[in-house]
């Protein structure tokens, strides 16, 4: 009898503890999964758009939870994109405007505030804020922009070099992470966050060949002639047909484009195509070569000029930045099968995004930095079982300033004043919660690759109006509704004077609620003149 009421006293304080682990699993705070990937346009994700490509992992957030379709960012560029995520502040205001900048770690970020919170705090994958990171109980990035093929990372104890492909390995180090690391008795805030599908778009080995048959639509705009827009547009050094590298980018042997007398915009093109190609394996080049050696091939026997040319650079390039989002959404795939596998989806909110959108042949450009809809617009899906109902579908002009209230909200943590976002957490269950009419953008990073000019402006649900300044002065508005590709600038159009003088007043409203203004503009101006003398002495 004894031994029955010990062994019975046993099993209830087993079922006791268990309770225990099981609870502290679950734990009374949710945990969060947030996704950057770099680059990645809202065109490219089937879970908006499914003519160019089919994206079943990451759409399953969207089936499983709410997709944003008024997603946008503040300054369409990585770095500073990534600082706004973190600090839920624009950039004028968080010590990153351009990829140039580097990150002031001493400023509040919402890692550091779930960490203060009892939260454990990781990130794996691209970084590129130039300072490491601080907030978080484990780190490991990459350099920069890192490679895609044995990725070197930064780490708390230095240097380490990996082997395999980016993609594969940094959902690697998070599972493990999620496996094997984590202090299970915490919740956790795990940043997971992608090179893909950055510049210059080279794909996994089984990916190579995924687009090759496909023949990818072109768009409406492929040969915009920027009749009504201002210099801006034209002075941009971003079009498929003049500045698009045939090496580098559409992986073009250099000694073929030399064989057809072909000179490449920028001269480092062709050393960047060799330094990655050399990363490769033995084995991997041979793969490789046997991929894009008939490309070469085909190039060189119809040696396309002109519109032809442009058409052919367009294809190569859409086929192997899709390519690389294959690899993003199976290893997305990978990561939510994990969570779903070990009882941690219910309790996990994940957030998938990009640093911003990208053109994919919209007005002829590749890259981003404009305030046009594909540069400026971003995919935005978050799932989280406990307040939003799968299948929904936002409309309201979100911002990645409210990403940081947002996580902060969730976690049951006061959102900081100097936060200048919104929590979406009210959009989660109520899609006619009173929310912002319009929006505030602003580009800092000129003189610089790709010659954007620097510009601000303001969208609202129908209009968006854009100031270029600098070494220029011109304005630029556009009617979302009549003109969703944005052809035709229809500034002065005496048709709009009345809205045209509305959105001049909302957007100097905006600029003094986010405290921006000129003289902090010629302040920021005549720091970059002074960095960029700088530089040109040291080179």
């Amino acid at each position: 009898m004894k031994n029955w009421i010990y062994i019975t006293f046993v099993f209830l304080a087993h079922v006791s503890c268990s309770d225990k682990i099981t609870k502290s699993e679950n734990l009374d705070k949710s945990n969060i999964v947030f996704i950057i990937t770099d680059d990645h346009a809202y065109q490219a994700l089937s879970a908006y758009d499914d003519k160019v490509i089919s994206t079943p992992n990451i759409d399953r957030l969207a089936s499983e939870g709410m997709l944003f379709n008024k997603a946008f960012v503040t300054n369409s560029i990585c770095s500073p994109s990534r600082a706004v995520a973190l600090t839920g502040k624009f950039s004028h205001l968080n010590s990153v405007r351009d990829n140039l900048d580097v990150f002031d770690t001493t400023q509040v970020t919402f890692p550091k505030i779930l960490r203060k919170h009892g939260y454990e705090t990781a990130i794996y994958g691209k970084w590129h804020l130039k300072s490491n990171p601080i907030g978080f109980d484990y780190w490991e990035v990459l350099p920069d922009q890192g490679h895609y093929y044995h990725p070197e990372f930064l780490t708390s104890y230095g240097e380490v070099k990996t082997e395999g492909y980016v993609t594969d390995v940094i959902t690697d180090k998070a599972i493990h992470y999620l496996e094997t690391l984590r202090d299970r008795t915490k919740p956790f805030m795990l940043m997971y966050n992608h090179k893909a599908p950055h510049r210059q778009w080279w794909p996994s080995m089984q990916d190579l060949e995924a687009f090759k048959n496909r023949r990818i639509p072109v768009p409406e705009s492929l040969f915009d002639d920027y009749k009504t827009k201002s210099r801006a547009s034209i002075d941009a050094e971003m079009r498929i047909a003049d500045h698009m590298a045939l090496s580098a980018d559409n992986k073009i042997a250099p000694e073929l484009l030399e064989k057809l007398n072909y000179k490449e915009f920028l001269s480092w093109y062709e050393g960047a195509y060799l330094e990655r190609f050399n990363r490769l394996t033995p084995e991997e080049q041979d793969q490789w070569i046997k991929v894009y050696g008939p490309i070469n091939d085909d190039f060189e026997k119809i040696n396309p000029k002109g519109k032809a040319l442009t058409l052919w650079k367009f294809q190569r390039y859409m086929k192997d930045y899709l390519g690389v989002i294959k690899s993003v959404d199976r290893n997305v795939g990978r990561l939510l099968d994990y969570l779903d596998d070990n009882n941690l989806t219910q309790n996990t909110m994940v957030v998938y995004t990009s640093d911003q959108g990208f053109f994919l042949g919209e007005h002829g450009w590749f890259d981003k930095r404009f305030m046009y809809e594909e540069s400026f617009r971003t995919p935005l899906l978050m799932r989280y079982p406990e307040k939003i109902k799968p299948n929904t579908i936002n409309s309201d002009l979100v911002q990645n300033i409210d990403f940081a209230p947002t996580v902060l909200d969730i976690a049951g943590i006061d959102i900081p004043s100097e936060m200048q976002g919104q929590s979406l957490v009210p959009l989660f269950m109520d899609n006619k919660v009173d929310w912002r009419k319009a929006l505030y953008y602003h580009y800092y990073e000129y003189p610089g690759i790709h010659m954007v000019k620097r510009h601000y402006g303001i969208r609202t649900k129908r209009y968006k109006l854009i100031r270029f300044y600098y070494d220029i002065e011109a304005w630029e508005l556009y009617d979302l509704e009549k003109d969703p590709n944005e052809m035709q600038n229809i500034y002065n159009n005496p048709e709009y004077t009345e809205i045209q003088s509305k959105l001049h007043k909302q957007l100097e409203e905006l600029r003094l609620y986010y405290k921006d203004s000129d003289s902090l503009n010629q302040m920021f101006i005549n720091s970059d003149l002074k960095r960029l003398k700088q530089l040109e002495n040291k080179t």
